[in-house]
C-alpha cells in the first residue's frame, strides 16, 4: 500500500511558475508508475503527466506539454511537478497518484493522494 500527500499548491497570477511536490510513504514506491491529474470544478479529472518506474519515461497530457515537466526521486519517495507558463485554464485541485501498470485513465489508479489547490489569476 502507498499513502501520497501532495503540497505546493497556491495562487500565481497568468504566466507565473509553481512546483508541486508528492511524498510517498509505504512499500515498494519504485515499482510504481506515478501519475499528476487534475479536477477544476464541474469537469471530469484530467491526465496531467505520468514517470515511469525508472524516471526514463515521461508522458504529458496535450494541455500542458511544453509547459509542465514532471521529475521523481526514487531514493527520497517523492515525484514534482514543474508548472511553467500557468494559465488560467490551469486551475485545478492537482492529484498525486500510483499505478502498477501506465494509463492515462484515472481509473487504472490504485492510490491517491488528497489533492492540493492551484488557483491561477488572469
Amino acid at each position: 500500500q502507498v499513502q501520497l500527500v501532495e503540497s505546493g499548491g497556491g495562487l500565481v497570477q497568468a504566466g507565473g511558475s509553481l512546483r508541486l511536490s508528492c511524498a510517498a510513504s509505504g512499500s515498494s514506491f519504485s515499482t510504481y508508475v506515478m501519475g499528476w491529474f487534475r479536477q477544476a470544478p464541474g469537469k471530469e479529472r484530467e491526465f496531467v503527466a505520468d514517470i515511469r518506474r525508472g524516471a526514463d519515461v515521461t508522458r504529458y497530457g496535450d494541455s500542458v506539454k511544453g509547459r509542465f515537466t514532471i521529475s521523481r526521486d526514487n531514493a527520497g519517495n517523492t515525484i514534482d511537478l514543474q508548472m511553467n507558463s500557468l494559465k488560467p485554464e490551469d486551475t485545478a485541485v492537482y492529484y498525486c497518484a500510483a499505478n502498477r501498470g501506465s494509463s492515462t485513465d484515472p481509473k487504472y489508479y490504485d492510490y491517491w493522494g488528497q489533492g492540493t489547490q492551484v488557483t491561477v489569476s488572469s
